[in-house]
């Protein structure tokens, strides 16, 4: 027989699984089949492939430049077990991304899009995410590098990429690690002053912007405060506090002034 738990009433406020009930002394048929899925979800999300190419032609509708660059993570399963392959970019790509910086003046912010551990979301919200915020850039007067796509990128690649572009600061949105009921979450970090031997104290990050996480709009608010603090300031990480107004509210005008 199927016990209702009585805590049911309190799944209306959450995601996480509580109250799921029982069968006996198992979960119901219908909440053990729910984790298999979510189960399954999760491990597409971390094994799909990723076509930068594909996401870079997307891209290029948004009015900064794109170019596609691979870490030094030859294939998926290499990517998953040498982690310090994905901070690392290919030969190849470290000479393109430094033909174009000879030839470029600095630059206050650099973007860099990566699947990272979910191709899902990279493809998902990147896109959205990217059409709300650089209009917010655009209009502070930042001066902004190609958009590069990278391949197979763990976050500190974002390291290697902004101190060759000589950019003041570095951001790369990626695939979180997958949950098992958020597949498609994107995480955007951010690090003032960039180069390789840059810790995670020294960066800051926005995590979970998906639909029933952070909007991807309100995602495009909260970076663009805290990258504009960042820029005034010449820090980030831990040094950098967030005094941004409650996301539903949104920044208000003048605020990084």
């Amino acid at each position: 027989m199927n016990n209702p738990d009585p805590w049911n009433h309190l799944r209306s406020l959450t995601a996480a699984r509580i109250a799921l009930g029982r069968s006996g002394g198992s979960l119901p048929t219908r909440e053990r089949l729910d984790f298999q899925l979510a189960h399954a979800r999760a491990r597409d999300a971390v094994l799909a492939p990723f076509d930068a190419e594909e996401l870079g032609a997307r891209l290029r509708k948004c009015p900064q430049p794109v170019m596609v660059a691979h870490s030094a993570a030859r294939n998926r399963a290499e990517y998953l077990r040498r982690p310090d392959l994905g901070r690392a970019l290919l030969p190849e790509s470290r000479a393109t991304i430094a033909e174009y910086a000879a030839h470029s003046a600095a630059c206050d912010l650099v973007i860099i899009v990566s699947d990272g551990l979910s191709a899902h979301a990279a493809v998902t919200q990147c896109e959205p995410l990217l059409a709300a915020f650089l209009p917010m850039a655009g209009a502070s007067g930042w001066s902004l590098a190609p958009v590069i796509v990278a391949r197979h990128a763990r976050v500190a690649l974002q390291d290697e990429i902004g101190a060759l572009l000589k950019a003041r600061v570095s951001l790369i949105l990626l695939g979180e690690r997958p949950g098992l009921g958020s597949a498609d979450s994107l995480g955007a970090y951010f690090t003032h002053g960039p180069f390789k031997t840059r810790t995670d104290a020294d960066r800051n990050c926005v995590s979970n912007i998906r639909e029933g996480g952070i909007s991807t709009a309100d995602a495009a608010r909260k970076l663009h405060y805290l990258i504009g603090k960042s820029l005034a300031l010449g820090i980030s990480g831990v040094r950098l506090k967030d005094e941004s107004p409650a996301l539903s509210a949104g920044p208000r005008p003048g605020e990084l002034e």
